[in-house]
């Protein structure tokens, strides 16, 4: 084999690799907020054993030792079950009778009479 050869082979093979370990990044990063499923509602659930069945199962829009398209299911289902984390948490931090955004800067918190 030529030596241009063997460095395709070492670049494919590094690229290969770093795309492995950025999708087991990202699927621990999911399976991380497995714990907050039961409050984030069926969307939540779904994106999490969507993403996760996605990125187990061998059919795939790219074939396997490219990682891209898993790691992009995976931190599409992140960045959505990190939005329904914080909506969650936010009603949480709201009182009973509150309104659903808070008052302004600068502004009163009371209403003038």
């Amino acid at each position: 084999m030529s030596r241009e050869a063997w460095v395709l082979v070492v670049v494919a093979g590094v690229v290969a690799l770093a795309t492995l370990v950025g999708a087991v990044l990202l699927a621990i990063r999911v399976v991380r907020t497995r714990r907050l499923l039961g409050a984030l509602g069926v969307g939540g659930k779904v994106a999490f054993y969507g993403a996760l069945i996605y990125t187990i199962l061998p059919v795939d829009l790219l074939p396997d030792p490219i990682y891209l398209d898993d790691m992009g299911v995976l931190a599409g289902s992140l960045f959505y079950l990190g939005r329904l984390v914080q909506k969650h948490r936010a009603a949480q931090r709201r009182l009973p009778g509150q309104p659903e955004s808070p008052p302004e800067p600068g502004r009163l918190h009371r209403p003038v009479s």
